[in-house]
């Protein structure tokens, strides 16, 4: 009697569900039915009408603050609590008084300028858009054409006005100036003297 030693046997691997499916080894395949047998697939049902929704209502979008001097024409009145008020290390007073202080500084001058606001804004809003209004009605019905029309002219008067003094007014200066020219003072010794004490007497 012959011995197969472990290391000859192979480790097969047996799937019962498979030799039961194959049918003991032989795979049968079916063919598909005809069309006109076929199962057709199931249609969805319908579905039931969703209740009408409302519309939606836009979030509002947060704003950003509206920058009301964008040139810096006021800047130099950003004043602030440290501008006008400051302690040194000492003497110094309690922290409460400090803090109030300080709330006491910030809610008179906003409140104040709100309520000032509030009774002159308006008013004066108007009288700057009517004087306003009135500089450039007179910039453009008025100044304007004043110096269009001076530039039109003025040429005109300046050659005017270097012929008058070319003409007259020059020669009548030049002999005066030249009739001045001959004229002389002399001073005698008496005179001299007499000058000094008047003078004298007037000081």
């Amino acid at each position: 009697m012959m011995m197969v030693s472990d290391d000859c046997l192979v480790e097969c691997k047996i799937d019962d569900d498979s030799e039961e499916d194959d049918g003991g080894g032989e795979q049968m395949t079916t063919p598909p039915p005809p069309p006109e047998f076929a199962s057709k697939a199931p249609t969805p049902a319908p579905k039931p009408p969703s209740p009408p929704t409302a519309p939606a209502t836009p979030t509002p979008t947060p704003t950003h603050p509206v920058n009301r001097d964008p040139y810096g024409i006021n800047k130099h009145l950003q004043v602030e609590v440290s501008d006008v008020l400051a302690e040194p290390a000492t003497p110094r007073s309690i922290d409460q008084v400090w803090i109030y202080s300080v709330t006491g500084f910030e809610s008179a001058r906003v409140w104040t300028y709100r309520c000032l606001t509030l009774l002159f804004a308006v008013p004066f809003a108007l009288l700057c858009g009517i004087f306003l209004a009135v500089l450039a009605c007179l910039h453009v019905w008025f100044v304007v054409p004043c110096i269009q029309l001076s530039n039109t002219f003025l040429p005109c008067l300046r050659s005017l006005c270097m012929c008058a003094l070319n003409v007259v007014i020059s020669p009548f200066c030049m002999s005066v100036a030249l009739c001045c020219s001959q004229i002389a003072l002399s001073l005698s010794n008496k005179d001299w003297h007499l000058m000094r004490d008047k003078e004298a007497v007037g000081v």
